[in-house]
């Protein structure tokens, strides 16, 4: 690479590197001022994790749809697109007032999230190919770098909530639009700069030509979250929704010429199904849960914290690789196995110190899954061109919206719900939401009220504040200042929490089984290895 190559290959890495970094400081905010939301207009958890969930859902087209026009029509001209829908998204979500009905500002802060998301997805639809077509000798190392940024903008984002919120108490307004500034720093580096083409668009492949490797067997998995996607947060008819799912996918076969597609893109394309709900999944929850079983303020400072290893640790990537020796497939193994260790480790804590080493676990497990997985279909998978990696982002981001995010906030409800029901029965119809919960069909849940656990929450916060001012910082203490029935009330919510994160623990596990077997399979063919186009 000469030095003009050089300046400009790094220079994009930058921008795109400051574009996640928006998106991540984004999403922060927002799980940071989820409680904002829900003691305004009394969302349930499961209405708030719809939100959220916007947040991947629309990412998901943003994705896939620029992954597929990509090479066709400049990266470049997706920078421009990207660029005005985050200012859209901001627009759209700062509408709802004071005076809003529940109804219509959860519209508008769905919807707000969901353009917001759909600019993080064009953008990545941008960055993703260019680094892997900028440094394809080193990709496991650049993309973990590339994606380094994400942990960053959650580390920033935390702070603001922290600062913000829990010692200020701004309006959610004004910490939301901090988001805006990267914003402006990604538009003016991406400015000017010359893009290169993927290998396979620069060989000229045909697009059916580059859906071949995802074939039907791929498309299958989108085509299943879209349908979900219809039915569920488009509120179509099921079997309309299914039948539009059925046309795309006979679509991509018409395409490829009814190709089957790679046995083995299809299980790395479920594989990310399940890293989008917990990683993503639990990250839009995490600061919410250790906020209930410690502090709200505790709770931010842990997630600022195990973000900052996360940035760390992903500029290790390439010493873990040579020193180590762990093929990239051997770094998602063991990642996953350290994943359902934490949050085993997480759903047991009773104190800050203890938090921390188990979400530092946790925090170490999901470091390299995202940026890895994109390594990997990058190298096998050269014939895709932006498409296959699109697609995989696209699909991680679908499954956190539809099923991380919303699922988690499902379970809270329920075993929250169920908790109260064993240890408190009297005081289930006081305290329980009025709205049930249902996710994927599994029932009915109904969950606590959010308005006055927010209450309870916020007495607890003055307790703390009060102890704190007279250097007894004992977290139980704050406890004495509620009644019996509030504290049976917290009691339920942390059991709830509990056994969430202990029911979220078995998707690594899952994970963990995959990459055991694509490391056997890799391992009875010779050892993993990059593929070149000839």
């Amino acid at each position: 690479m000469n030095p003009s190559n050089a300046t400009n290959a790094r220079r994009l890495l930058i921008a795109g590197f400051t574009a996640i970094l928006a998106a991540g400081m984004g999403f922060a905010i927002r799980g940071a001022i989820l409680d904002n939301w829900g003691r305004a207009w009394g969302f349930t958890n499961e209405q708030l994790g719809s939100i959220s969930g916007a947040g991947f859902t629309g990412f998901c087209f943003g994705i896939i749809v620029g992954g597929l026009v990509a090479d066709r029509l400049g990266y470049g001209k997706l920078v421009v697109v990207a660029f005005a829908l985050h200012v859209l998204s901001a627009l759209i979500t700062f509408a709802p007032g004071d005076e809003t009905a529940a109804s219509a500002a959860y519209d508008l802060l769905y919807w707000g999230t969901f353009v917001f998301a759909v600019a993080n997805g064009t953008l990545e639809a941008v960055a993703n190919p260019l680094v892997a077509t900028l440094y394809p000798t080193n990709r496991t190392h650049y993309l973990n770098i590339l994606h380094a940024s994400w942990p960053l903008g959650l580390v920033l984002g935390g702070i603001v909530g922290w600062v913000l919120d829990d010692r200020m108490e701004l309006d959610w307004k004004l910490q939301l639009g901090i988001f805006l500034v990267p914003v402006v720093l990604y538009g003016l580096m991406f400015f000017q700069q010359h893009m290169p083409k993927s290998e396979a668009s620069a060989k000229g492949l045909p697009l059916g030509e580059m859906l071949k490797d995802v074939g039907l067997l791929g498309a299958s998995v989108v085509c299943v979250l879209l349908a979900l996607f219809f039915s569920d947060a488009l509120h179509l008819d099921r079997s309309l929704a299914w039948g539009i799912a059925g046309a795309l996918l006979l679509t991509v076969g018409w395409l490829t010429r009814f190709a089957l597609g790679s046995i083995l893109l299809f299980t790395l394309f479920l594989a990310h199904a399940l890293v989008g709900a917990v990683e993503l999944g639990t990250d839009g929850w995490i600061q919410n849960i250790t906020g209930n079983i410690l502090s709200s303020e505790q709770g931010k400072i842990l997630f600022v914290i195990t973000s900052a290893t996360m940035f760390l640790l992903r500029f290790c990537a390439r010493w873990i690789e040579g020193r180590l020796k762990l093929s990239p497939i051997g770094i998602l193994f063991v990642s996953a196995l350290l994943a359902c260790l934490g949050l085993n480790f997480v759903a047991g804590l009773t104190a800050f110190g203890g938090a921390m080493g188990a979400l530092l676990v946790y925090a170490v497990g999901k470091t390299f899954f995202w940026p890895t997985m994109l390594a990997v279909t990058s190298d096998r998978f050269p014939r895709t061109g932006a498409i296959a990696i699109s697609i995989m982002g696209g699909i991680g981001m679908m499954s956190a919206g539809l099923i991380g995010l919303p699922g988690l906030g499902y379970a809270k409800d329920r075993f929250s719900g169920e908790a109260l029901e064993v240890n408190a029965p009297a005081l289930v119809a006081e305290y329980r939401a009025e709205k049930p919960s249902n996710f994927l069909s599994l029932g009915e849940a109904h969950g606590l009220d959010a308005k006055k656990t927010g209450a309870i929450d916020a007495k607890l916060k003055v307790a703390r504040e009060n102890l704190n001012a007279t250097a007894d910082r004992d977290p139980a203490k704050a406890l004495d200042a509620l009644s019996a029935a509030e504290r049976a009330v917290h009691d339920a919510q942390i059991a709830g929490d509990r056994r969430t994160l202990k029911t979220d623990a078995w998707i690594p596990a899952a994970m963990a089984g995959i990459f055991l077997l694509i490391l056997l399979w890799f391992r009875s063919r010779g050892g993993y290895r990059t593929v070149r186009l000839e």
